[in-house]
């Protein structure tokens, strides 16, 4: 199979066109369809790993350290996630705590673990080992983190027992909160954007002459539309 550098096939109708440089904040789209092709990254690039060892930081506190502690007529009790799991499956809960265990702990760790794997040597303008797989593995696991609809559980759990009894909030259930903030900042990276950092590190000039060249090579592709 024959590969054709510097061209973009659109996921809408798949139509085949020649990669356009884009300006700052420029989106490229299909004439035909008017499906998104392609994006100006800006800073996200040089964000996303500062902001994954911080994810990372904050997953570690909010796994180590109590959530609430509960003190009713007297009587104190804390607990941190894992707890909540092991309580879970000794209830007879073993379904709901495998899921708990599942989308708060093991797949958003997995996703940031993939991510600082990759982004480390991607910096240094080095393709890592699996590059293909793990892009993909990735892509296929963001449903499955729920860090927010756990938090969102907390909070509401929190409110309602805040009655009853008094309810202080520990380090984990502020950890969470910006761990739900820096997460979400993560994952709205583009998996695709791995490949431009992996092959087109070359700056937006030498991409523009490469499309160029490629165009007038004659590949028989068109140009899609560009907005800013």
């Amino acid at each position: 199979m024959k590969e054709v550098p510097d061209t973009v096939v659109c996921p809408g109708c798949d139509a085949v066109y020649a990669r356009a440089p884009l300006a700052p904040r420029d989106v490229a789209e299909c004439p035909r369809c008017g499906t998104e092709l392609d994006r100006h990254p800006g800073a996200q690039q040089r964000r996303i790993l500062p902001l994954t060892v911080a994810s990372l930081i904050m997953f570690a506190i909010a796994n180590l350290f109590p959530i609430v502690e509960i003190e009713l007529q007297g009587l104190r009790s804390q607990t941190t996630l894992a707890g909540a799991v092991v309580v879970l499956s000794t209830e007879g809960m073993s379904p709901v705590a495998l899921l708990v265990l599942a989308t708060t702990i093991l797949f958003p760790l997995l996703q940031l673990c993939i991510l600082a794997y990759l982004l480390v040597p991607l910096a240094r303008a080095h393709r890592p080992w699996g590059f293909a797989m793990l892009v993909r593995m990735m892509q296929s696991l963001r449903p499955w983190g729920m860090i927010e609809v756990f938090l969102l559980g907390v909070l509401v759990a929190i409110v309602k027992l805040s009655s009853m009894a008094t309810v202080v909030p520990g380090p984990a259930l502020w950890a969470f909160v910006a761990l739900t903030v820096t997460l979400t900042a993560v994952l709205s990276f583009n998996p695709g954007a791995f490949w431009e950092m992996t092959f087109r590190q070359a700056d937006e000039e030498d991409a523009a002459a490469a499309a160029a060249a490629a165009a007038g090579a004659g590949a028989g592709a068109e140009a899609p539309e560009v907005r800013a």
